[in-house]
């Protein structure tokens, strides 16, 4: 697929919603348009484990859990294209080494910037980061607002969708996965 293809499928578009592509307004939006979606899907060119290969072994004897939290992400439904928006909370048991957090939220980006279902995304991000690190556990939580549901059809505004992944302690360990729960600031966490 060229460049110029996507842009003449971004006119065809313009057409069919009844507008005219070669009008001022709109002479340069196909452009535009196919540049913001080489951003918006970048995640298709990457690697999200390769991130994760770079390790800290020399923590002192480490071996808490450690939280990132509020990663902001924008990603796309794939079954209306409409933006996704929302953050997403990380937490691993580290074994013998760490990563740096900004690998973290480049895992998170490297999946959110494809078309996306939120359930898929969040199993995406943990599986990367057990399979990579190899942790005693991992936990991730989704929180989004789905602009294919407040912009179009139901068209309810101010809801999110939560979804989790949990492996390993944090699967198994209820009290694991309360004081991950309570780090990310999602009350009413108690252990069982």
């Amino acid at each position: 697929m060229t460049r110029e293809a996507a842009e003449e499928a971004v006119r065809t578009l313009l057409r069919w919603a009844g507008d005219d592509p070669a009008r001022e307004g709109l002479r340069d939006t196909p452009s535009r348009v196919v540049s913001a979606y080489q951003e918006w899907f970048a995640g298709y060119r990457s690697d999200p484990s390769a991130y994760l290969r770079r390790t800290f072994e020399e923590v002192g004897g480490y071996d808490e859990m450690v939280v990132l939290r509020d990663i902001a992400f924008e990603s796309h439904c794939e079954h209306h294209m409409a933006p996704i928006i929302g953050q997403v909370h990380v937490g691993y048991l580290p074994t013998n080494k760490v990563v740096g957090i900004s690998k973290l939220a480049r895992v998170v980006e490297g999946y959110a910037r494809r078309f996306q279902v939120q359930e898929k995304l969040t199993a995406q991000i943990a599986g990367c980061i057990d399979e990579v690190l190899k942790p005693r556990g991992v936990g991730v939580v989704v929180d989004a607002m789905h602009q294919c549901m407040t912009t179009r059809g139901v068209r309810k505004r101010g809801v999110s969708m939560i979804t989790s992944r949990m492996t390993g302690t944090f699967r198994e360990d209820a009290r694991t996965r309360a004081e991950f729960l309570q780090f990310i600031g999602i009350t009413g966490a108690r252990p069982v």
